[in-house]
Order: structure tokens, then sequence, then C-alpha cells
């Protein structure tokens, strides 16, 4: 049923209260000052001062923190506050009119379903999974079909979530049947689970176990049993900082947004 305007709004309190926003650098208080007491960057430059909320998936939030550093660098006038969860989590926040600027998931099927509330979307990034283990890869998981050992913990991504769906189309494909001891929220749940030794193996994208190289082995999986996943970003319609946001989500895709992507691990668009 759609929101009416007031549902809308008041959905939108709730959500903003419920975000935990992740911050790529030192908050300004308005003052013109950041939060040392120093002069805050680009006051004064001439840029246009702007505050932009992402929504951004949770397998992007090593680099996006890099990546907004980089961008608040050589654009003094923005300020940007990543909120990072799970594609499906993210959607459900821009439906409930959820205060925020820029929306990027890990599938273009979670973008579709709020394709009247964004811009023309923009593939900036692909991925792929892998098998993560724990360090040192102690039960020798070598190949997608050791994951069906009945002794062995995996751990998946829940079907909703893009890597679930991933996760489940290649293991589908190889004939594979396995029952999880958990489906997670995010991506990074599952990456968790690993590495706390609470798992033995999970599906991951190959950023996120390139994240925790120290912690965690990966188990290539070959292309032609594996899945890409495509990282849409669009503006949202509702953004009171349309123009920045434009701009920030370009800058995705320019020369020097798509290095940091690819120094992280992730593929070409």
């Amino acid at each position: 049923m759609p929101f009416t305007s007031a549902a809308r709004r008041a959905a939108a309190v709730l959500t903003a209260a419920l975000l935990v926003p992740l911050s790529a650098c030192s908050s300004n208080d308005g003052t013109g000052k950041d939060a040392g007491g120093s002069p805050a960057a680009g006051s004064g430059s001439g840029a246009p001062a702007a505050r932009l909320t992402v929504l951004a998936a949770a397998s992007l939030t090593d680099v996006f923190t890099t990546a907004g550093a980089a961008y608040e660098k050589t654009h003094p006038g923005t300020k940007l506050t990543f909120s990072f969860a799970g594609s499906q989590e993210l959607v459900a926040q821009v439906s409930q009119g959820a205060p925020a600027d820029v929306l990027v998931t890990a599938d273009t099927q979670s973008m579709d379903k709020v394709r009247a509330d964004t811009g023309t979307p923009a593939i900036i990034a692909k991925n792929r999974l892998v098998i993560a283990t724990g360090e040192g890869n102690p039960f020798e998981v070598d190949e997608l079909k050791d994951l069906a050992d009945t002794e062995l913990k995996v751990v998946l991504a829940a079907p909703q979530v893009p890597a679930g769906t991933y996760s489940r189309q290649i293991l589908d494909k190889q004939k594979i049947a396995l029952k999880p001891v958990s489906q997670e929220p995010s991506v990074r749940a599952v990456l968790s689970k690993v590495e706390l030794g609470e798992a033995d193996a999970g599906l991951v994208y190959r950023t996120d176990a390139e994240s925790a190289k120290d912690k965690v082995d990966a188990v290539e999986i070959p292309d032609d049993q594996n899945a890409i996943a495509q990282y849409p970003a669009a503006t949202l319609n509702d953004s009171e900082n349309a123009e920045a946001a434009a701009a920030f989500v370009a800058w995705l895709s320019s020369p020097e947004g798509r290095k940091i992507l690819l120094d992280a691990g992730f593929q070409k668009p």
C-alpha cells in the first residue's frame, strides 16, 4: 500500500532515529569550525556547503570510508556521512522516507524496487564471491562442493540480501545442497561469523575477505561457477542537496573514484 505524505514523514522520523551513520571524517558543528575548534575545511573557500547522507551496501564499508575522505579533500564544501547496511534494509529505509541523498546497493534488483524514488542509477563497480574460511583454512575447503560437508558449519547471507541471492544462485547451479547454521542480514555479518570462529566457512565478496585477510583465508571460485555482483549508485529524489549528491555519484565513476574502488579489489563496471 503506498505511503501517504503524513505516513512517510512519520516513518522518516522513526527511521532517522534508528540510523547509526558512520562519518567519513571529522564533524562540523555548523559554526564553521570542526570538532576540535579549528576552522572547518572549505569555510570561506567559496565552495558550496553540503552535508550528504549516503546509504550504502555493507560490503562498501571500507572502500567508501576511504573514498569519502578523498572526496572531502578535493571538495572541501561537502561533508559525507555514510550509513551501511544490507541492501534490503537500505531499500526499506528509502521506502519509508528516510532523509538521505544517495543510495548505493549491491545489486540492481534492490535499486529497481525504489526506482520511483531515485534518479537514473549508474553502475560504479562489480564484485564476485569467494569462500571465506578461518585463517589457515583449517578444514581444507578447496571448492564449492566442500561446503556440503554436514560436519562443516557454513553461514550465508539471508536470501533477501544480495550476497545471499548470489550465493544461492551459484550453489543451485552446482546442485550443492547445504543447510547453513545461520543466515545473516548482511555480507559483513557473514564475514564476522567466520572471523570469530562461529562458522567454519561462508560465502562473501572478494573485497570483504580482502579487508580481513589477517583473520580469514579466501578460496577462489572459478568464473564459470561464480556470480558477478553489480553496484548501482543513484541520487534520491527527496535530497535537499540534489546538485551535490549528483556530483558525488558522478565522482564515483571518475578516474579518481574508480581507482579507489579498484585498489580495494572491486572490478570495473
